[in-house]
């Protein structure tokens, strides 16, 4: 959905809690109705008077999600998709055979599976480099070839923080573009296209929706150009849509989202803090901390907090690890974050083979409980 003419005139909080003050104006109700028709009537002179078509690529529901994202991200224009997976796949197929694209070795984990074995199969030339060095990402751009730069920052599961406005600037220069997971980060923490990139994209499923009970997600445009057209294009012939229902649900938890995240990023930094200095915790890697590498990075670019995320080394190596995730009670053993409750993941094991995840990590999404019960939780826990 594009860019309202008239930016909503109260804080992100605001707009989050009262979904930019939507009201339905056919029935004054004060939650948008969700819209479960495939398909919209045309008008007698063969136009489309509501630009509703088909529920594939337009569905009324879609409208308040995209509405609110555009907002909080200062963006032109936002569209909602199936999953984060869907949304980042459509970036690397609006591109063309031969294209070049430079990404992060610390990424999701999914996605960079991905761009190993389908998108190269479909011509992509895919260079993975250290997205926190910014001359060596300026040294490995090749103009007039490289026509992407994809970011995540805070990069899951080592939290490694990337200089968006410095890489952005050498991306341009060279003719490419950049887009930014900010899954982890949340657009209330960082906002990449106010640092110059051009495409965001968020794992709605994580702390957007919040609540481990949708699977989403949501690219955001700087600009309508020739490539955001195509990814437009990939979105509606590609059917890369969610339900009517799982919008809605979406939105609903959105509301809450401001709320969540300052919780989850208190709780974090608190944890952080505390395991810094356990005897058994050979190393805690978050931005929050001042001994993280790229903490003044993420102290320029992030504000309100540091992110619900950190991973944790321990001294008992990986036996240890999975000692630990067996043994909490508070935390939950489980894959996902970004919810309200607390998980906890020896991730080496989920990645496997030729993951850059040491396998004494734990990676832990801090959730809104009470903060010194989930320390005492996670310490009762070591072995």
């Amino acid at each position: 959905m594009s860019k309202p003419n008239n930016p909503y005139p109260y804080s992100s909080a605001t707009a989050l809690a009262q979904s930019l003050g939507a009201i339905d104006q056919e029935t004054q109700a004060v939650v948008p109705p969700i819209h479960v028709a495939t398909t919209y009537l045309r008008g007698k002179d063969n136009s489309y008077p509501t630009g509703n078509v088909y529920s594939r690529a337009d569905n009324p529901t879609y409208k308040p999600v995209e509405a609110l994202l555009c907002q909080l991200e200062a963006g032109h224009e936002a569209l909602l998709f199936g999953s984060g997976m869907a949304a980042a796949t459509a970036v690397f197929q609006g591109l063309r055979p031969g294209d070049h694209v430079l990404a992060p070795r610390v990424m999701y984990w999914a996605l960079r599976n991905w761009l190993l074995n389908f998108a190269t199969d479909w011509g992509l030339v895919i260079e993975f480099i250290d997205m926190t060095d910014v001359e060596q990402v300026a040294k490995q751009l090749q103009p007039g070839k490289t026509k992407l730069v994809w970011l995540e920052t805070p990069g899951n599961p080592l939290w490694n923080i990337s200089d968006i406005a410095a890489i952005t600037r050498h991306a341009h220069a060279a003719g490419a573009q950049v887009a930014v997971d900010s899954t982890c980060a949340t657009p209330l923490l960082t906002q990449p296209l106010q640092l110059g990139a051009d495409i965001v994209m968020h794992s709605a499923t994580k702390y957007l929706n919040g609540h481990s009970d949708v699977i989403a997600g949501a690219l955001i445009g700087a600009r309508d150009d020739t490539y955001w057209q195509r990814i437009r294009a990939v979105r509606a012939q590609n059917g890369a849509v969610p339900s009517p229902h799982d919008a809605a649900q979406l939105l609903r938890g959105m509301r809450t989202m401001h709320l969540r995240v300052r919780e989850a990023c208190r709780n974090a930094q608190f944890i952080a803090e505390q395991l810094e200095q356990h005897p058994a915790v050979a190393e805690v890697l978050y931005p929050g901390l001042p001994s993280f590498a790229g903490h003044e990075i993420a102290k320029r670019q992030m504000t309100g907090g540091f992110g619900g995320m950190l991973s944790v080394r321990l001294k008992g190596g990986a036996a240890a690890a999975i000692h630990v995730a067996a043994h909490t009670k508070l935390w939950k053993r489980a894959t996902s974050l970004g919810g309200v409750e607390s998980l906890i993941e020896h991730r080496a094991s989920i990645e496997g083979e030729g993951t850059p995840c040491p396998d004494d990590l734990l990676r832990m999404s801090c959730g809104i409980e009470d903060q010194q019960e989930l320390l005492d939780d996670f310490l009762r826990a070591l072995p």
